[in-house]
């Protein structure tokens, strides 16, 4: 590759090329490099004048260096960009000697013979040109190859009245491509690689339909218990269960349609479940992260009541009132929760009469709270007095009842 000198080289190897070969064909004749719009700038008399008009990214290099950083930000490679160079080449002279068409005929001769800058003739500038001795566009892996742009009139015309004050004089386009300008700066580079191996591997990409508590399809999930997926193309090389990308633990997989797996702490809610199939790579095998992964599938965890022996709920500040012979009950209802409440997450009691008929219901939100707890406060007001069942809701996930003798028995309270 080749370092900042490299655009500045091309033009003096082109002007060098030019000149050599005008001055044998034309007699006087010569090749400059300058702007063909001002007086006594050294435009040539005869001769050809070259200037650089236009630079373009090129097409096929342009993306050719990414990435150029590796997953930890560090440089792998030196960063290069690919670059196409547009040149105006301007043919002057007396009109009565043909002098202009003549230079013009021993260019396009020229460039047509010898499209290509040969190290050589990049090392013969050098020489002529000091200032661009550190230039290594010589030693470039790619060569510099002109060809001549086909612009039309109007193109012309729009060029000299943008670009030049000055009249026309008969010019041709030329593009000279690729340039190939690296920057100078220090990249890791990784070992040599001393033995290769090839893998060869079916597509099985795995499919979850369901997740269930694995005690029980019918049981809520709860937290850090055992899930069972059921699905398809389950079982692979090494099998890997992330939540909510977490690794689970205890996975197990039965069968190619179900597998199990311990969930690992998480707040109560809606959670994401994916079953991903790692490569076994390399010489002992140990597991890459290149893998083949499920669709995420979505299960509720829900919040539990903690219990031991009796559910862990109080009540507290009751107080009574009587509105129009009907007597209400107020108080503080709190619960102690497994997993923990997160301070952002929203919740709410739920509270069912425990009568036959007409039996009434609440819900009762909570407040907001400055921090993560596992005891939830929440006052009921103006409930008729009598037995509840009692559920809480985080963010939309209730706790479980207690199914007894063909009915909801626990967890309960009296108001």
């Amino acid at each position: 590759m080749s370092n900042h000198y490299a655009i500045a080289t091309v033009t003096a190897t082109l002007q060098q090329l030019l000149d050599k070969a005008v001055s044998a064909d034309v007699p006087g004749a010569s090749a400059t490099m300058v702007t063909p719009d001002g007086p006594g700038s050294g435009i040539p008399d005869p001769g050809v004048n070259v200037f650089l008009y236009q630079v373009t990214p090129n097409a096929a290099w342009r993306n050719e260096d990414l990435p150029t950083r590796d997953s930890r930000s560090r440089l792998a490679a030196r960063p290069r960009t690919g670059l196409d160079l547009h040149y105006l080449l301007t043919f002057y002279g007396k009109d009565d000697d043909f002098e202009p068409q003549r230079v013009l005929g021993s260019t396009v001769r020229t460039l047509h013979t010898k499209p290509v800058l040969t190290r050589p003739q990049i090392e013969d500038a050098l020489t002529a040109y000091p200032v661009l001795a550190p230039s290594n566009l010589a030693n470039d892996v790619e060569l510099v190859k002109f060809t001549e742009l086909p612009l039309t009139l109007e193109e012309l015309s729009k060029l000299w009245s943008v670009f030049f004050q000055t009249t026309y004089r008969v010019s041709v386009a030329y593009r000279g491509t690729v340039v190939l300008i690296e920057a100078d700066a220090a990249f890791s580079s990784p070992l040599p690689v001393r033995r290769r191996r090839l893998y060869a591997e079916v597509l099985r990409e795995p499919q979850i339909d369901r997740v269930v508590a694995a005690s029980a399809d019918a049981d809520p999930i709860l937290a850090e218990t055992e899930i069972r997926i059921r699905g398809e193309r389950l079982v692979g090389e090494a099998v890997d269960v992330r939540v909510d990308g977490m690794p689970a633990s205890n996975v197990a997989v039965s069968t190619d349609v179900e597998a199990t797996a311990k969930l690992p702490p998480l707040p109560a809610g809606v959670h994401g479940v994916q079953v991903v199939h790692e490569r076994l790579l390399g010489v002992p095998a140990i597991a890459h992260p290149a893998a083949v992964e499920s669709n995420v599938f979505p299960f509720v965890l829900a919040p539990k009541i903690r219990k031991n022996g009796t559910y862990d709920i109080s009540l507290a500040n009751q107080t009574t009132r009587t509105v129009a012979g009907v007597v209400y009950h107020s108080a503080d209802v709190t619960t102690v929760l497994d997993p923990v409440v997160g301070a952002s997450q929203r919740v709410a009691l739920v509270l069912n009469q425990m009568v036959a008929g007409d039996a009434r219901s609440y819900t009762f939100v909570g407040k907001a709270r400055t921090a993560d707890t596992d005891t939830i406060t929440i006052r009921a007001v103006d409930v008729i007095p009598g037995q509840y069942l009692v559920r809480v809701q985080v963010d939309g996930a209730e706790s479980p009842l207690d199914f007894t003798a063909g009915s909801y028995s626990d967890p309960r309270v009296t108001l």
